[in-house]
């Protein structure tokens, strides 16, 4: 009479498909995660040169490679949440608040942008610095109409993040976000303060010299 199969036969392979399955859906996590930082990034320097259209479009893109890469890690939340989607997920979130409020848009909520809170907090704390390059780039034109709306908005993402009092393992390490958002901030209220001093100052000359 043969001996029946040992349990290890059978056990094994189950094992070893199920890693197989995990680690297919890594790697399409991984992909996915690249892809949408890189895409996140292009737009942003489309943002940048005004070409809203553009931006809105590879933002677009990423956000079907999000949903894809998503799809595939369910199931796997010890992988959906090693650490690379919150990255691209924050990068996605920092983009699209970017275009949204410089082409004139409301800042976008995390339902909206299909984000989880720590993602879409770091990403709008990040979005302060792209407003400031923005604002900064007004100013080299001389161009100050709606730098201080600019401002303003930056102001607004600050005060809402000094409210998030949790642990950084629970928020992403938003308070070192804060705390840089707070320096980018003020460097940028000192900078618009100058320049608009600095133009009240010549339009009085001019005035002067009339």
């Amino acid at each position: 009479m043969q001996p029946d199969t040992s349990p290890l036969e059978r056990i094994i392979p189950e094992i070893v498909a199920g890693f197989a399955a995990k680690n297919a859906a890594r790697e399409q996590g991984l992909s996915a995660s690249r892809a949408i930082i890189r895409m996140s990034a292009t737009s942003i320097r489309a943002i940048h040169r005004e070409e809203f259209e553009r931006a809105a479009a590879m933002l677009d893109e990423a956000a079907a490679i999000r949903d894809a890469a998503l799809a595939a890690l369910d199931g796997h939340p010890d992988v959906l949440y090693a650490g690379f989607m919150h990255d691209a997920q924050k990068e996605y979130a920092e983009a699209r608040t970017t275009l949204a409020l410089l082409s004139g848009g409301a800042i976008p909520t995390p339902g909206e942008l299909g984000v989880e809170a720590p993602a879409y907090l770091n990403g709008i704390a990040e979005a302060v610095g792209e407003m400031r390059r923005m604002l900064l780039d007004r100013l080299r034109r001389g161009q100050y109409d709606g730098c201080e709306a600019i401002l303003a908005a930056m102001d607004d993402i600050y005060s809402v993040l000094t409210v998030i009092d949790f642990p950084g393992a629970m928020t992403g390490g938003l308070r070192r976000t804060t705390d840089q958002t707070r320096g980018i901030l003020e460097k940028t209220r000192g900078d618009l303060t100058m320049a608009m001093v600095q133009r009240d100052a010549m339009r009085g000359v001019h005035r002067g010299n009339e």
